[in-house]
C-alpha cells in the first residue's frame, strides 16, 4: 500500500501479477517486458533491457563495459552473484605507464585508459547459460533493430554529449557516431549507431566466446593497442565471468545481499549495520535528524571503503569484520547528533598496514531489475565508467571501451595500485533484499558514491516510513561526496528539502550545498517488491532519468 504521507508526483508504481522490469530508459524496460511475454524468465529480462540500454544510454552502458548480478533462484532460495568485471591486461603494468611518461594517475581518456577487459557481455553468457529460457541470439534482437534503425536522443544523453563534445571530437569514429556533421544532437534528435548493430548481429549469432571475446570483435578491440592501449586479444580470449559468494548482513530482520569487493557492496551493509542501531522511523523523513545520521553513517562507511577496496585476490580485506554488527557497535560512537565529522579526516577503523591517499569514485552506470511469475529476482548493473568510458570506439565495432582501469592507483602502497590480472575497485553494487528465503526486494542506483546512499534511503523509506517503493525512490535524496569539480567532500541536497532542515543540517556543521530539485546526480533508481499478500510486483523507476517500470 502507498503510505498517504510519502511524496508523489503523479507516478503510481507498476503492479502486476506476471512480471515487471524497470530500467533508466523506457525503451529497455519495453524490451524487458516484452522478453517475460514471450516467456523469457528475469534473467531473459534483464540480458535483453542491458542490451537496449547500451544503445539508449551509450554515455552509461555499453558491450566495452563491466556488470554485476544478484539473482534470486526460486527453486533454491539462494542468492547467487555474478562477477563480471574484467582485470588489468598482462601488459598493463607501472613501468608500462612509467614508459610513456605516466606518474601521477592513469589517463580517464583515451587508449591509455582501455587497460582492462571488458566483462559484462560475459557475465550475460553465464547468468543465461543458467538460467535463460529464450533462445540467446532473441535476446539481442531489440538492441540490434534500435542501434540500426536509430533511437531518439534522451535528456541524459543529449546533456553528456554536450559535456563531452571537446572529448568524443578527438577520434573520427566517435565523431561520426556521436557528433554526426560536426555537431552535438539535440534532445528528440535521432542518432544511428550501424556499426554497434553489426557488434550485436555477431554477438547474437555466434555467442558470447566466439563473437566477442575470440574472433574479430575481440582482433579489433585489441586493435587499440597501435593507440597505447596495453589490452591484447589474449587477454580477451582468456578472461570468463565467475559465480561468486555474495556477502550479506540484516537490516529490520529482513537479509541484505551485496557483491563483494572489488566491489563497494560492503560499505552499504556497513550503512544498514550502523543505521540498525537507531530508530529511524522515530526521526521522521525528511527531518534534520534524518539526513545529518545517513551523513554521518557515509562517512563512517566511506573512510573503509577507501581504506581497502581492491582485488580481494591481491589484498587480504578483513571483510568479516567489516560487515559484521559488532565492529558497527564499535565505529557508532563516531556519530555526534549534535555535530558533523569531517568527512575527509574519519579515520578507518581497520588501518591498512602502507600509507597512502584515498582516491575519489565517480561515473556513469545504469542499474535494473526484474522479476518473473516463477518467482526469480534479478538486481543487475552495468557500466562504463566515467561517461562515455575511455571515449575511444574499435576500429569500426561502435563498441566504446571502459576506461575503468584509470581507477588504479600508480602508488605502489594503495591496496588498489595497478598489476596485471588484478580487478580494479568498483562502485558497481546491485542489491537484494530477502525475507525467510523468499525475495523482497530488488534495488540500485547509478551514480559512484550515491549507490549505497541510495540504497540506504530507498530502504529505510520502505522498512521504517511504509513507503511503497515509487515514492521511497521520489522521495529528496541527499549525496555525500565528492562532485561538481570539488576537492572535498559536501552533503548535496535537492532543493525539495526544506530550508529549515538545510540549515539545521548547516548548525550542525554539515556542508551543505543545495541543487535542483530533481536532480541528475542523485542517480536514476530503481526497485522492484513482492508483494505476497496481494500476489503482486511492485516496480518503481527514477522520474530523474527516463526510466519506467513496465509490468504485465
Amino acid at each position: 500500500m502507498s503510505h498517504s504521507d510519502g511524496p508523489s508526483t503523479g507516478r503510481p508504481p507498476c503492479r502486476a501479477p506476471n512480471g515487471v522490469v524497470s530500467t533508466p530508459h523506457y525503451l529497455a524496460s519495453s524490451a524487458g517486458l516484452h522478453a517475460l511475454r514471450l516467456g523469457g524468465s528475469a534473467v531473459d529480462a534483464a540480458i535483453t533491457a542491458n542490451a537496449v540500454l547500451c544503445v539508449t544510454h551509450p554515455h552509461m552502458a555499453g558491450l566495452g563495459g563491466d556488470g554485476f548480478w544478484l539473482i534470486a533462484d526460486p527453486t533454491t532460495g539462494q542468492v547467487r552473484a555474478i562477477d563480471a568485471c574484467g582485470p588489468a591486461a598482462q601488459g598493463a603494468t607501472l613501468d608500462y605507464y612509467r614508459s610513456r611518461g605516466v606518474v601521477d594517475a592513469i589517463p580517464e581518456r583515451g587508449a591509455l585508459g582501455a587497460l582492462t577487459v571488458p566483462g559484462a557481455v560475459d557475465g550475460w553468457r553465464l547468468a543465461h547459460q543458467r538460467y535463460g529460457k529464450l533462445p540467446w541470439d532473441a535476446l539481442f534482437e531489440a538492441a540490434t533493430g534500435y542501434a540500426r534503425d536509430g533511437i531518439a536522443v534522451s535528456r541524459s544523453l543529449a546533456e553528456s554529449l554536450a559535456r563531452h563534445e571537446q572529448i568524443l571530437a578527438r577520434t573520427p569514429e566517435a565523431t561520426s557516431i556521436y557528433l554526426p556533421g560536426w555537431r552535438t544532437p539535440r534532445e528528440g534528435e535521432k542518432i544511428l549507431q550501424r556499426d554497434l548493430a553489426r557488434s550485436f548481429r555477431e554477438l547474437a549469432r555466434r555467442g558470447a566466446r566466439s563473437g566477442f571475446y575470440e574472433g574479430s570483435i575481440a582482433e579489433r578491440l585489441a586493435s587499440l593497442g597501435a593507440q597505447g592501449s596495453p589490452l591484447a586479444a589474449d587477454d580477451l580470449a582468456a578472461y570468463h565471468a565467475r559465480w561468486v559468494d555474495p556477502i550479506s548482513t540484516t537490516y529490520r530482520g529482513y537479509d541484505v545481499y551485496e557483491l563483494p569487493p572489488s566491489t563497494q557492496g560492503f560499505t552499504a551493509l556497513q550503512l544498514f549495520n550502523l543505521l540498525e542501531g537507531y530508530d529511524v522511523a522515530a526521526w521522521g523523513d525528511g527531518t534534520a535528524n534524518y539526513y545529518h545520521h545517513m551523513a554521518e553513517a557515509t562517512k563512517i562507511a566511506f573512510a573503509d571503503r577507501d581504506e581497502w577496496l581492491t582485488d580481494p585476490s591481491f589484498v587480504d580485506i578483513p571483510l568479516d569484520r567489516l560487515i559484521s554488527k559488532g565492529y558497527a557497535d564499535e565505529r557508532r560512537v563516531l556519530i555526534d547528533p549534535e555535530r558533523a565529522l569531517d568527512g575527509d579526516a574519519v579515520p578507518a577503523g581497520i588501518p591498512y598496514p602502507l600509507p597512502h591517499a584515498r582516491l575519489a569514485a565517480s561515473g556513469g552506470t545504469c542499474y535494473l531489475n526484474a522479476a518473473d511469475s516463477d518467482g526469480m529476482v534479478v538486481s543487475l548493473i552495468q557500466s562504463v565508467y566515467k561517461d562515455f568510458g575511455s571515449a575511444i570506439v574499435a576500429d569500426d565495432t561502435g563498441i566504446i571501451l571502459q576506461n575503468r582501469g584509470a581507477f588504479f592507483s600508480l602508488d605502489e602502497n594503495h591496496p588498489n595500485h595497478l598489476e596485471p590480472g588484478k580487478r580494479t575497485s568498483h562502485t558497481l553494487m546491485p542489491a537484494l533484499m530477502m525475507r525467510n528465503g523468499e525475495p523482497y526486494l530488488a534495488f540500485g542506483s547509478m551514480g559512484g558514491d550515491g549507490q549505497p546512499q541510495s540504497q540506504a534511503a530507498i530502504a529505510t523509506r520502505i522498512l521504517d516510513f511504509g513507503y511503497d517503493v515509487q515514492q521511497a525512490i521520489e522521495a529528496p535524496r541527499w549525496l555525500m561526496g565528492r562532485s561538481w569539480g570539488r576537492p572535498s567532500r559536501g552533503l548535496s541536497l535537492e532543493g525539495r528539502i526544506s530550508d529549515v532542515t538545510a540549515r539545521e543540517l548547516k548548525r550542525r556543521g554539515q556542508p551543505v550545498q543545495m541543487v535542483t530539485d530533481w536532480d541528475d546526480t542523485m542517480g536514476h533508481a530503481q526497485a522492484i517488491r513482492v508483494d505476497r499478500g496481494q500476489g503482486l510486483f511492485e516496480g518503481g523507476a527514477d522520474p530523474r532519468g527516463e526510466g519506467m517500470a513496465l509490468g504485465f
